[in-house]
């Protein structure tokens, strides 16, 4: 499937690495060859999108760049360098969609009939894998180095005892020039390297992202709409007596579960704007899930929007989304423009899919290696929360540790 839809200049490849969920619908998409694109900056954005949805009543797939917070909120701006110059929002129709369900595949498309399903599945299957011999990167360039990081932390810190914000997400980009590279071996190698359930293989044109997420950024299946955001990470160990131990640590920490406590109530109220009265709970709370390199906390609260609303507008009241932000959100956003020295941009933006029914499912953009062929510039970014009780130099450390799956196979041959 993904070697066949790369081979069109717009594709969007989805797969969940066989996690177990109950809310996971299909075990990997495909959309591949646009029909019709959307592509806009932040100011009529989600309108657009509403109308562009509205117009075709099909299989809509793309993203939503984290600058988009400038429509959310229209008194930010983004003025940070931006090496890679993603649209703040971008959506296709896809001529031909794959659903990967157990030990089957959907294939379906425009003007498609049984005879040309069976033809792209014929394709598929007959396919050799397009993953190319990767030649090492040189020295990753940072905007904000370890002492430049920590001062920024020392700094957020100060805002946060003044009573500004509670908790502030705090990202740094790593990113090389002149660089040229294979973006789908990149994705073969990062997604066999650190699977997770919200992974993805995305290319529009010239510009590429391979995704190993793990987050949910939010779901709409009928009237139920549901979020998971993550905050909490340890390290895993090799040695299962001592992960398991990790695993309760994790659970444990005073300092993870404030912070986790802290993102429900934002995400409880970004979907407050949108639902029926008293539809909003928390499904779980401090959900501790293992993933290849680090265990999560994750929790899932749930809503069932007005009906009469647009689905757009569930998402806008959300976006972005409060475990890549803080509380509260509005002025966070605008400390996170101070300090960071990089646009976000696709970033803690969201990509995936809206269905003819107007449901929806999107990841968080996270351990995301970006790329844009066209100006040979290659970017990853990772981050933290910053609380008032953390440790700047603990902070420092989990950006590399979320960074380590990406810095590997970029810096390695095999």
């Amino acid at each position: 499937m993904l070697n066949w839809g790369n081979q069109f200049n717009i594709c969007c490849f989805l797969d969940n690495n066989n996690y177990a969920s109950s809310y996971h619908q299909n075990e990997a998409i495909l959309a591949a060859d646009a029909l019709d694109t959307l592509s806009c900056n932040a100011g009529n954005a989600f309108p657009a999108l509403q109308q562009f949805h509205d117009q075709h009543r099909d299989w809509l797939f793309g993203h939503l760049a984290y600058d988009l917070k400038n429509e959310t909120f229209p008194i930010l701006h983004s003025d940070n360098k931006d090496g890679l110059h993603f649209p703040d929002l971008f959506f296709f129709r896809p001529r031909v969609v794959m659903l990967l369900q157990q030990d089957h595949v959907k294939i379906g498309g425009w003007n498609m009939d049984a005879a040309d399903a069976e033809k792209v599945y014929t394709q598929c299957i007959s396919l050799t894998s397009q993953v190319v011999p990767h030649t090492p990167i040189g020295a990753l360039n940072a905007h904000l180095d370890r002492q430049q990081y920590l001062h920024a932390v020392k700094q957020l810190q100060w805002h946060i005892h003044r009573g500004d914000c509670y908790e502030v997400n705090f990202c740094r980009e790593n990113f090389i020039e002149d660089i040229n590279v294979h973006p789908l071996t990149l994705f073969s190698r990062l997604n066999a390297l650190s699977p997770s359930p919200f992974a993805a293989y995305y290319r529009a044109d010239h510009l590429y992202m391979a995704c190993s997420s793990p987050e949910r950024f939010m779901q709409k299946k009928g009237p139920l709409v549901i979020s998971q955001p993550i905050k909490g990470t340890i390290r895993r160990d090799a040695d299962a007596a001592t992960d398991a131990l990790r695993r309760e640590e994790l659970f444990r920490n005073s300092k993870e579960r404030a912070e986790n406590v802290m993102v429900v109530d934002l995400v409880r109220n970004d979907l407050a704007h949108t639902a029926t009265r008293g539809s909003v709970q928390v499904a779980e709370l401090f959900g501790i899930y293992s993933f290849a390199q680090v265990h999560h906390m994750i929790s899932t609260v749930t809503a069932t929007p007005d009906p009469a609303l647009p689905f757009t507008e569930v998402i806008r009241q959300a976006f972005p989304m409060g475990s890549m932000t803080g509380a509260p959100k509005l002025r966070v956003l605008q400390l996170i423009e101070e300090y960071e020295q990089s646009r976000r941009g696709l970033f803690s933006g969201a990509l995936g899919y809206i269905t003819p029914e107007a449901d929806f499912d999107f990841n968080v953009v996270i351990r995301s290696i970006l790329y844009n062929a066209g100006r040979k510039y290659l970017s990853f970014q990772t981050g933290s929360a910053i609380t008032s009780y953390a440790d700047p130099e603990r902070e420092w450390e989990e950006c590399l540790l979320k960074a380590e799956a990406m810095k590997k196979i970029l810096e390695s041959k095999e």
